[in-house]
């Protein structure tokens, strides 16, 4: 705790914060959502796994009693020891809570109701997962799996087209070796690039994938009437801060000067459908040159619902394999339109590439424990020296999501005009790592903005201009760098 910054946290007890419906609705019903999974599970064995059974039910008692504490404002216990490092961790921070004042009298265990919200929102999926990893047949059961899987084949329609176009960018590249065809003044081809690059990023931010008209076979020309497009315009009229022009600038300076390793590390948010745009952002940078090497950093237990497991990787990759099986099978008793030929073979196209660069070391997984801890990352010098340092080799570290964001600055009450580089702390300025936080907003915490825009937008959200209630559902989003390689 005494690493994080020095500004008040946000604490479940703050009526004007978006921890208070989090705990007392948010959180129970995601622990019911997973009681219900088990139900299903159970109700699914097979005769010969019987067995499982037994251990099944504890596991729903002791989730029904973990969200029963939550609901009626019970203390939180320190976690049972499932053999890894980091339930010291946890346990070392509940008992330091409980000495000091700073969720209730000093000498009293923190309250459901009265804690700081990062801690206890980890603290909540943490037990969890002890819950299941103490057990013996329910060790690696990811209670999260069936929502993931559901979200990436309902999500079909975009995956397609997206296939589709990223077919056309990478079989371009590979016969004229150009991003763009016919394009050759330097100017003309950074332009070109740096829009693409942008129109890439923000599918990936935004985890969907709208206003794909960029990419594709274009002219020079084209490119210059679209970037004062209306589709541009509506693309980005949402994001508060957006320097992904400066992120272009870094990569693509590093690929002119010849630099034989390029590294770009994504630090994960969702499986499913974000995971797939993830890797169109990856296969993209790496076919452009913008990168040679893409590290992958997944989460190593269940999540925050939907982050990526390894496994969450696998069976992506599993399902774009054989297409046909995954999106033609029968979802709540419909029978979904079979997949064209063309269709398929843009899926396996993808996941050929793909397979191709993770086989041959450039999409490369590196999961961490640390990821699942606790506190903020303003903690990762202390507690994780050697992730630290290896980050400082990167060209680009990309934050992911509003969790990574969350952590990066502490989850703190800032200022909201406070520079990122002052908000990472130790991420932050002469750190010797680049920070890019791609964040769709689902929380109160925000920096970097303009002078008078978080006014202006608590104004226009209705009621209660004293929470900060725009940021709380991902309708607005930034897009920030820090360069800590810069003095």
């Amino acid at each position: 705790m005494d690493l994080d910054p020095p500004v008040p946290k946000y604490n479940n007890s703050d009526a004007l914060s978006f921890a208070y419906p989090s705990v007392r609705d948010r959180w129970p019903a995601i622990i019911t959502q997973i009681i219900d999974d088990v139900h299903r599970t159970i109700s699914e064995l097979p005769s010969e796994h019987n067995d499982r059974i037994p251990e099944g039910k504890t596991i729903l008692s002791s989730l029904a009693a973990l969200k029963y504490e939550m609901q009626h404002n019970r203390t939180l216990t320190p976690l049972d020891d499932d053999g890894y490092d980091d339930i010291k961790l946890y346990n070392d921070e509940l008992q330091a809570r409980t000495e000091a004042d700073l969720d209730g009298p000093a000498g009293e265990a923190p309250k459901w109701h009265n804690v700081e919200w990062l801690f206890s929102e980890c603290y909540m999926y943490r037990r969890i997962y002890t819950i299941f990893s103490r057990s013996t047949m329910w060790k690696d059961y990811d209670y999260f799996s069936r929502q993931k899987i559901s979200t990436f084949r309902s999500s079909r329609p975009a995956v397609l087209e997206l296939c589709a176009k990223y077919k056309e960018i990478i079989t371009n590249i590979r016969k004229t070796d150009e991003v763009v065809p016919d394009v050759h003044d330097p100017k003309q081809i950074a332009d070109a690039e740096r829009l693409l690059f942008t129109e890439m990023a923000e599918i990936c931010l935004w985890g969907n994938a709208t206003d794909l008209s960029l990419l594709t076979n274009m002219t020079y020309e084209d490119i210059q009437k679209l970037q004062g497009s209306n589709a541009r315009k509506e693309s980005e009229k949402n994001i508060l801060v957006n320097d992904l022009s400066k992120a272009f600038e870094i990569l693509n300076g590093a690929k002119q000067a010849k630099k034989e390793t390029r590294r770009v590390d994504i630090v994960l948010d969702n499986a499913g459908f974000e995971l797939f745009v993830d890797l169109v952002l990856a296969g993209y940078l790496l076919a452009t040159g913008l990168a040679t090497e893409i590290v992958l950093h997944p989460k190593s237990l269940p999540w925050f619902v939907s982050d990526v497991l390894p496994t969450d990787f696998s069976a992506l990759l599993n399902a774009m394999q054989d297409p046909k099986s995954f999106y033609e099978v029968e979802v709540d008793e419909k029978a979904p339109v079979p997949l064209a030929e063309d269709e398929a073979s843009n899926i396996k196209f993808l996941f050929e590439h793909w397979s191709s660069l993770h086989s041959d070391g450039q999409i490369v997984l590196r999961p961490n424990r640390f990821w699942t801890n606790a506190g903020s990352f303003w903690r990762m010098p202390k507690v994780a020296p050697e992730l630290f340092e290896d980050l400082k080799e990167s060209e680009l570290v990309v934050f992911k999501g509003d969790l990574n964001y969350r952590k990066v600055i502490g989850d703190a009450a800032w200022d909201p005009t406070t520079p990122l580089e002052e908000a990472a702390g130790p991420l932050g300025k002469s750190s010797g790592t680049r920070v890019l936080a791609l964040r769709t907003c689902k929380g109160d915490t925000v920096v970097g903005l303009p002078k008078g825009k978080d006014e202006e937008l608590r104004q226009e959200q209705g009621g209660q201009p004293e929470a900060r209630k725009w940021a709380w559902k991902g309708k607005w989003a930034v897009v920030e760098l820090s360069d800590g390689k810069t003095a």
